[in-house]
């Protein structure tokens, strides 16, 4: 079982600087045109697990906007799984075909359940997971966001040999699967600094159960009030990026993981003659859906 990829490239950023440092992007956005970054990650071990139980339905969770989502119901269209989206909040069910991610999910087979907050937050129990076998059938179960030991796994296949080079691996950080693989995979001259895309500390607790490296820190000035936030700010730094550099940035990960690393290189944290990987983790479906939800508070548009 073999995705069709293009192969993982790194752009190198033209900085105006007299330090010598080195800026480049991992471009894992292109890998798969809707299964890239690190949901192609995420995903690659644990389909062939769920292959080898003999499993044909594949469920997960995730929000209205969910890269996950859009990646496992595409996914199940490309290899013949069936799809079955736990979806966080009730008032979504008459709204799918205004909602671009639950619209393309739709459209690759996948079915939904909408459930309340409340319930959402203990879809993980063993009572509510009973409950939806007896609904679905049996199903090969993915968390939300795809993060488990497989995941991980497939996470630490992000680094190349040549990615070695370099002193720093920035990537931005959701459950902490992805970052979880990089530090596995890093060598102990490299520092890989995690930019969380949410408020609070539990991430620590979360990358330490997978996590074998100590090299390793959370920025967590970046998050712009929390997941999902966004701001004219925000919006302004991703359209001039995409103006400057060719790449665009989705708004929940790597624009905030982009607007964090160049202000860090602009107030001098790192060394003169550093070499810096940042990884891009995909995510750009998303960017539709934030521009609808922009459009509605009469804010700027992503470009």
């Amino acid at each position: 079982m073999r995705f069709k990829l293009e192969l993982s490239e790194n752009q190198i950023l033209n900085l105006d600087n007299s330090t010598h440092q080195v800026l480049a992007i991992k471009r894992d956005d292109r890998i798969h045109p809707q299964i890239s970054g690190n949901k192609y990650r995420k995903l690659k071990y644990n389909l062939e697990q769920a292959q080898a139980e003999g499993k044909r339905t594949l469920l997960t969770f995730g929000g209205a906007f969910s890269n996950h989502i859009s990646a496992v119901a595409a996914v199940g269209k490309e290899f013949g799984f069936e799809t079955i989206g736990v979806i966080r909040g009730e008032e979504l069910v008459d709204k799918i075909a205004t909602n671009p991610t639950l619209k393309f999910s739709e459209s690759c087979g996948m079915r939904f359940k909408f459930v309340t907050r409340e319930i959402f937050r203990v879809k993980m129990t063993e009572g509510f997971i009973r409950n939806l076998k007896k609904e679905f059938g049996d199903f090969y179960l993915i968390p939300e966001g795809g993060t488990n030991e497989l995941a991980i796994k497939g996470c630490e296949e992000i680094l190349s040999e040549d990615d070695f080079n370099y002193d720093y691996i920035c990537c931005s950080v959701g459950t902490g699967g992805t970052i979880s693989g990089i530090i596995n995979a890093s060598k102990p001259h490299q520092k890989i600094l995690g930019f969380p895309a949410l408020k609070g500390d539990f991430l620590r607790e979360e990358i330490s159960k997978f996590a074998q490296n100590s090299n390793w820190e959370l920025i967590t000035d970046y998050h712009f009030g929390g997941y999902a936030k966004i701001n004219p700010e925000l919006i302004s730094f991703m359209n001039q990026f995409k103006a400057d550099f060719g790449i665009p940035l989705d708004p929940v990960y790597t624009g905030k993981l982009m607007f964090g690393v160049m202000d860090l290189l602009h107030q001098g944290y790192f060394p003169k003659d550093a070499k810096i990987l940042v990884v891009h983790t995909g995510g750009l479906q998303g960017i539709s859906g934030m521009n609808t939800v922009l459009k509605k508070r009469q804010m700027p548009l992503i470009s």
